[in-house]
Parts: C-alpha cells; structure tokens; sequence
C-alpha cells in the first residue's frame, strides 16, 4: 500500500477520508462499497473489482460478467473504481454504449473506431459542469475565459459546479501540470441541486449524465457538446487562477478556432 498524499481540490469528492489525504484503496474496500449500493454494470450483473484477465477485453468482461479489470496499488483503476461507486449508473450507461458501439450496423468489431474513442475520452478526462446558468457554460463554450471566469466569478461560483468524471484526469491531478484539460458537458440543474452537490449528494446529477449518455448520438461528438476545459482554471483548482491575468495565458486559455 502507497503512503497517504496530499489531495487535490478537485479530486475530494472521491476520499474517504476527511483530513484531506489522499489514499489508494485496497480491492476488498472497494468491493464492500459496491455490495453494499448494489452497484450493476451495464449487462446487469454485479459490480466487483479484480485483478485484469489479459485475454478479456475490459468492456465486454464488464458487461458481461460484472468484472471491472482494476489493478491492485494503482491510482488510475483506483480512480476508475471510486468514479464507478460516485456514478454507478453513468458507469453503466457507457459501459452498454462501448459494448452495443461493437455490433452497430457498421461494426467496428475490435476496432475501436471514432464512437468508442469518443465514449473513451469522456470516461478518461470528462468534467461535469452542473449549473443553473447556461449563458455561463455558451460562454465557456465560445472560449470566452476571462468572461466567464473572471468578469462573472462570483456568478459562476454562485451558480455552477465542477465535477471531474474522467479517471484518467483524476489520476493526473496527482501532479497537476499547466495546460492540463478536460473534456466538459453541461447539465443544467435546479437551484435544489446545487444544494444537493455540495452536500456530495450526486444522485441527480448521476441520473441526468446516465439518460445523456443513453440518449447522445455518439457518432456525432456535435451532440454531446463535449468542451475543453483548463481544469486549473476552475475556481479553487488553485490559487493562482484568483488573479485575472492567469486566465490571459494562452498556454492553457486558448483562443477559440
């Protein structure tokens, strides 16, 4: 077992842990957590981590029979696992949409083609962006930076959360670097819900992101209006970006295309 390490802002609402440490989950806890919820993947059988089988493919073990491949003393699959129990039924819903992409009337089979690549990138590196405000996120989506996260912070901070989905992100927020980014949605959410999140009550939330992910065309990346987004850019992701000027830095604030 790696020592405890310090968290990041955006990867507390994942521990276990209030004092703010950061540590790696053994299997069996995380298989407690999962009996405990009745956690399903998307065929329906129950969710349970294990070592990975080098001969199975990781979705359709998944589906299929309820595994998830997660390596022991690994922070990446331990991140896949916690996103799992926060959002078991997102979880689900892209482990049904990477097993029925496979045998789609253009068939990709075991290639993983544009689709799958586009419900991997979600899983790896998504961010949630729950709010009440959909001029902010048209905002975030025209690349307006300083608008949005400068001119309108005290708006943003009022009426939006940030909620990193994507593992692979998560992972890397272990040793955050300039230019890091995610890929973003928006859920537009009621008042009640914001409430809801900040008491890391995400059950609304993991219902709304399960029916987009059910619902979205994933062929058509257009429909799930997936954004980049700095992710030290986001308000408490560090202090720096309490300074207007930091969103200026087109190392990570770039100019829209």
């Amino acid at each position: 077992m790696l020592p405890p390490t310090a968290s990041h802002p955006l990867q507390q609402r994942y521990l276990s842990h209030a004092d703010g440490t950061l540590t790696l989950p053994h299997l069996d806890y995380l298989n407690r957590r999962s009996e405990a919820t009745g956690i399903q993947t998307g065929g329906g059988f129950p969710l349970r981590f294990e070592c990975p089988n080098q001969q199975a493919d990781y979705e359709q073990r998944a589906f299929r029979s309820g595994v998830v491949a997660t390596r022991p003393n690994n922070w990446h699959d331990a991140f896949n696992a916690l996103v799992w129990l926060t959002f078991p039924l997102s979880k689900r819903a892209l482990n049904s949409a990477h097993v029925q992409a496979r045998s789609t009337p253009t068939g990709e089979g075991n290639q993983r083609g544009k689709l799958r690549d586009s419900l991997t990138q979600f899983d790896e590196c998504g961010v949630i962006v729950a709010g009440t405000s959909p001029a902010l996120w048209q905002a975030i989506c025209r690349h307006e930076w300083v608008e949005a996260f400068v001119s309108n912070r005290s708006e943003l901070q009022a009426t939006t959360r940030f909620i990193v989905f994507g593992h692979g992100s998560l992972d890397a927020l272990r040793a955050p670097f300039v230019g890091l980014c995610g890929k973003a949605i928006f859920l537009e959410i009621a008042a009640c819900d914001l409430v809801a999140i900040d008491a890391d009550d995400l059950q609304t939330v993991d219902a709304d992101l399960a029916r987009r992910v059910a619902s979205t065309n994933w062929q058509e990346s257009s429909c799930l209006s997936l954004q980049p987004l700095p992710l030290l850019g986001i308000p408490g992701a560090t202090t720096d970006n309490e300074h207007a000027d930091y969103y200026r830095d087109q190392r990570q604030f770039r100019p829209r295309r």
